[in-house]
Formats: C-alpha cells, structure tokens, sequence
C-alpha cells in the first residue's frame, strides 16, 4: 500500500495523469484484497473518471473490472454484471483479448452466484477459449476452476474433479503457487461432499502447506476454514473451532472484514451442532454488525437464515419469523431464487 501512496503523490505531482489513474486502482485493489470494498469502490471510481477523461480506453476496462470484483464481492451480482458488461464492450471494441478473458470470467462468477450454471458455464467456456488461443495459461487454469464450481454446484462431481485436476496440473507447470493452493482447496470441497473426508483433510493440508509457504495470509485463512468445516463435518467440533478461530486471527489481523463476518458465521454453525444456541447467536451477531456495515448482503442474508435456525430451535417463534424475513428480503433482492424458497419453507414450519 505504501507504494502505490508514494506512486500516487509522485504522478500527482508531475502531473501523470495516466499513472495517476493507475495508482489508484492499484490502491483500489489492496483494499479490495483486505476486503475494505467501499474504499476499493472509491479508487476504482478515481482511477475511471481519470482514464475516462483522457481517454484510456484500457484503463478504463480495467477499472470497470475492479468495480465489478467489488460488486460482486457484496454479493451486488446486478451491479458486477453491469460493470463486467462495460469492461467486456471496451476489451472487445480495443482487441484486448486478455481483459475480454477475464471480464468473461468475471460474468461467469456472477452468473454462477446466481444459480443460473448454463450461463455461467458458457461464461466459462468463452473465457477458457480465448485464454488458450492467447496462450494464458494461468487464465486458462482460472477458467478450469470456475467450470469445475459449476459442475460441483450441479452435483456432477466427478466433472468437478476432472475440472480442478486439469486447473491443478497447470498451476504446477507453470509454478502458480496460490493457484495450486486453490486447485487443492477446490479438491478438498469436492472429496468432503462425497463424503471422503480423509481425503479432504489432505487437500486442504496441502492447500495450507502452500499458502503458508508463500506467505498468503488470505489464503491461509481460507484453508484452516475449510478444514473447520471438514472437522466439523465428521463431528469432531472442538477441532472444528480450533481451525474456525485460526482463520478468523489471520482475518482480523489482516484486515479482512468479509472474511472476518463469514469466520463468525461459520463459529456460529458450530456452537449451533453443539445445541450451545446462546454463543450461536452471539457469532451470528457479530458477523451481521460487520456484513452490514461494509454492505456484504449475500454473508448477512447466510447470517440471518442462520440465526432463524437457532431461534427455531430455541421455540423463539417471533425472532425465528423475523430473521427468516429478513434474510428472504435480503435473497430476494441478490436474485437467489431458491434460497427465497428455502425461507418460505422455514417460515411455514414455524
């Protein structure tokens, strides 16, 4: 960060417009990373009114991109299309064929968030196209995986499999670490949902191995989460904490808020098996105080649903019906069709 606010001073003072803009998005997107995503919001919005007036049509593609991994990252998907949609005009119109790839990418992500998986697949394929023609391999591995989140989300797990092995393999040739650490994580998810939970231990250790090799804290947290998960899966609940609390240190240290609200969410589900409903309540809280003040509704809407859960069991009838409201509003607003639906259902059990 320090860089990119030694960058900017300089180019402001010499008056590089141009760079201007682009240190700005570089700031734009160290915070997206810390999960800070209204300021990453605002030097994305910097770097595009700049690019916008002095005409870098690259540039601009560009910023439109981070916005859009901003939006989508609050779980805004309308927003993020609209923003992966006018990257993906101007990389077309410019003959950027990389950005195209990624803007591709990044409407496949919405799409799939959405439930809507044929989109999101041709999304996918598109994007996996071009990366091989241009021979961009790491693109190439990204759209693998993304194929391989459709087919996992559609049940069809070995496809899955196949998608993360072929995503795996490349990262390997090309010495992509963290993209290796994600192929392994993507693996690990898979084995846990069939049940394989040795073999998902090993694909998350393994995925942790890296992450912490190469210094990814982010992605460090993200592998003692699933392995939270995994552990708590077999019933295994103290483990499952001890992972779940790990994450939410790197989290909280590094200054991931988004993550930070989903590593209580996932405390809360714990604490919910465990039938200690009060401290349930109290993770659920704390990840709704922090979802809603960065504006993360897709997590706040999970929190909500989930505190439902916990009232029901409580017989807290009244508290049960308003938190399953409130996490109804809040699908339906993000477009989450059946998650409306799974709320119906818990409101006509109550």
């Amino acid at each position: 960060m320090r860089f990119h606010k030694k960058s900017l001073a300089i180019t402001r003072e010499i008056g590089d417009r141009g760079g201007e803009a682009k240190s700005y998005r570089g700031l734009g997107n160290v915070y997206y990373s810390l999960g800070e995503y209204q300021k990453a919001s605002e030097f994305y919005q910097q770097s595009l009114a700049i690019t916008r007036e002095i005409g870098d049509r690259g540039g601009e593609a560009k910023s439109y991109r981070g916005l859009g991994n901003v939006y989508y990252s609050l779980g805004e998907y309308q927003k993020a299309s609209e923003f992966y949609q006018q990257s993906l005009a101007i990389t077309r119109e410019i003959g950027d064929r990389g950005g195209e790839a990624k803007s591709y990418r990044g409407l496949g992500n919405v799409y799939y968030s959405l439930g809507e998986y044929q989109k999101a697949s041709e999304f996918y394929q598109q994007s996996l196209a071009i990366t091989r023609e241009i021979g961009d391999r790491g693109g190439e591995a990204k759209s693998y995986r993304g194929l391989g989140n459709v087919y996992y989300s559609l049940g069809e797990y070995q496809k899955a499999s196949e998608f993360y092995q072929q995503s795996l393999a490349i990262t390997q040739e090309i010495g992509d670490r963290r993209g290796e650490a994600n192929s392994y994580n993507n693996l690990g998810i898979v084995y846990q949902s069939l049940g394989e939970y040795q073999k998902a231990i090993e694909f998350h250790q393994q995925s942790l191995a890296i992450t912490r090799e190469i210094g990814d804290r982010k992605g460090e947290a993200n592998s003692y989460n699933n392995l939270g998960i995994v552990y708590q899966s077999l019933g295994e609940y103290q483990k499952a904490i001890e992972f779940h609390q790990q994450s939410l240190a790197i989290k909280r240290e590094i200054g991931d808020r988004g993550g930070e609200a989903y590593s209580y969410n996932n405390l809360g589900n714990v604490y919910q098996s465990l039938g200690e409903y009060q401290k349930a309540i109290e993770f659920y809280q704390q990840s709704l105080a922090i979802t809603r003040e960065i504006g993360n509704r897709g997590v706040e809407a999970k929190s909500w649903f989930n505190l439902g859960v916990t009232y029901d069991k409580l017989k807290r009838i009244s508290e049960a019906e308003e938190a399953y409201l409130q996490a109804r509003k809040l699908f339906q607003a993000l477009g989450l069709a059946a998650d409306v639906q799974k709320c119906d259902r818990a409101i006509r059990r109550l």
